[in-house]
């Protein structure tokens, strides 16, 4: 198994890379893993001391959920594998607190005071209530990490892939316009009046294609061995980290299973 990077855009957090000598079940694997059980810290419950606005406690509390939150996976565990065993401490969650009362305009996410400062909003701009005239609103909010399967809210990335395109050109073209014209990721270029394959375009091939329609000597199929992975992050890890994790929760899976096989025996 090999994996070559395509592309790191951490400023986007964007990640693409080329999975090759594999299978579709560990692809689909992988994927799962980082939608579903690499942890992230998110609101999970909110306390209102005092909400005058016009949004119910419960609307306001279901956006602070869903607001994305730097996480710190060294600093803090799993409610469920923490030492307190989900009784609450300063390992396992985080208390956040929202004080607006200036009177009147929007409440911005960046307004959410953490007690870590390792762990705050990804997006600061992200509107929570606009208060009116004389309108308030104070909550104390408890963060805890979670995973996707359980919530949305707790999921760090889409995750996506496709099976690797191969592309050749068997023979003669007789019409290389016709292809050209129905190319629109440039994956064919003319040179010396002969269609070409663009090698820096391979994988942008969109597999529904079918040349073959146009031209019988343009052959495209699929690799059943190498994959294109595309991750992208909402935030609050780096697209790094979340493969990382992924795989070693796979790990940890498969030892489970292994201790789980020998007692059975």
């Amino acid at each position: 198994m090999e994996i070559r990077i395509l592309e790191n855009d951490k400023e986007k957090g964007k990640l693409s890379f080329l999975l090759k000598d594999s299978n579709p079940v560990f692809a689909n694997t992988l994927r799962r893993l980082m939608l579903d059980e690499v942890p992230t810290m998110a609101i999970e419950d909110v306390e209102f001391l005092k909400n005058n606005s016009l949004l119910y406690d419960e609307i306001i509390a279901h956006r602070l959920g869903l607001v994305p939150l730097k996480t710190d996976l060294k600093s803090y565990n799993l409610p469920d594998k923490c030492k307190c065993e989900g009784k609450g401490c300063n390992r396992c969650q985080l208390k956040m607190i929202l004080r607006a009362t200036k009177g009147s305009g929007t409440v911005y996410a960046s307004e959410i005071k953490s007690k870590d400062p390792a762990i705050k909003p990804v997006y600061g701009d992200m509107p929570i209530v606009k208060l009116l005239k004389s309108q308030t609103l104070e909550l104390e909010a408890t963060a805890i990490l979670g995973r996707g399967k359980d919530h949305a809210k707790w999921s760090p990335c889409h995750a996506y892939y496709k099976y690797k395109p191969i592309i050749e050109i068997t023979g003669e073209v007789k019409n290389p316009d016709a292809v050209i014209e129905v190319d629109h990721n440039n994956i064919f270029e003319i040179k010396d009046r002969r269609l070409v394959i663009n090698k820096d375009k391979v994988l942008d091939c969109d597999l529904s294609l079918d040349f073959s329609e146009i031209d019988k000597a343009i052959k495209v199929t699929a690799s059943d061995t190498d994959f294109v992975f595309y991750v992208e992050s909402f935030g609050q890890l780096s697209c790094r980290e979340i493969v990382t994790k992924a795989l070693d929760i796979f790990d940890e899976q498969l030892d489970d299973f292994v201790e789980e096989l020998k007692k059975a025996k």
